[in-house]
């Protein structure tokens, strides 16, 4: 099967976590809007009074299916990659770890847009500069701090029984992505979570992922997506 997925052309953003897993799984795949323009993707969306029809992407076209939602794209994908746990108990809880993963996203993206995403940040600035300062005290130790415990408690490979699985993925693009928009912060943080960072080095060396992270295919960060870097957050 040739999976067209369908995200915006020019931010890694919330379909980048799908991108990391299909090409760990070397599968086949379009990366449509990049490839046709946005309008491929605006016309998937607005596909007269479909009842299914997805709400925003990312979502994948898996032939006549049509899946939505980061979390659950993957929850289709990892089993039928080797990307999750053969039992029904553990797919539930990877699927329930990458929600958790969901919710810090949007707080990370709360970080410079914390009085929504109609405003500019120029226009939340001083609401951004308090928030981070609140995530970065409170939300990061909690969540990278969970993390950190359960890769102790598996064994300190991975996050979820003896395999990779697609939590492991994004694991690693939530270190990148941290990275990217806070390095003076992270670079103060990482000392406490040396396993998190080391299962990053282990995933950007897999075969398919170097490959990937070197290509073109790979969308640098910027100042559009969810990780942004700006210097007055990164104290």
């Amino acid at each position: 099967m040739r999976y067209e997925l369908y995200y915006w052309p020019s931010i890694q953003g919330r379909g980048e976590f799908v991108r990391l897993a299909l090409e760990e799984a070397g599968a086949r795949y379009s990366d449509m809007a990049r490839e046709h323009g946005t309008a491929a993707m605006m016309a998937m969306m607005e596909q007269g009074k479909a009842a299914m029809r997805p709400f925003a992407p990312p979502f994948l076209k898996a032939g006549r299916q049509i899946i939505g939602q980061t979390a659950n794209i993957l929850f289709f994908l990892g089993p039928r990659h080797g990307l999750a746990p053969a039992s029904e108990a553990g797919r539930l809880w990877v699927h329930q770890l990458q929600l958790t993963i969901a919710d810090l996203v949007q707080e990370v993206h709360d970080t410079h847009h914390p009085l929504g995403p109609t405003l500019y940040y120029e226009d939340q600035r001083p609401a951004a500069k308090k928030r981070t300062a609140e995530f970065w005290d409170d939300r990061v130790p909690k969540y990278l701090g969970y993390f950190e415990d359960l890769l102790a408690d598996n064994g300190g490979r991975y996050i979820a029984g003896r395999s990779l699985t697609y939590i492991d993925l994004s694991l690693f693009q939530i270190v990148a992505g941290l990275r990217y928009a806070f390095p003076k912060r992270m670079a103060k943080f990482e000392p406490g979570i040396s396993g998190l960072i080391g299962l990053h080095d282990r995933i950007a060396a897999r075969p398919n992922i170097e490959a990937y992270l070197a290509s073109s295919r790979r969308i640098p960060f910027n100042e559009e997506g969810i990780f942004r870097h700006y210097r007055e957050l990164d104290l």
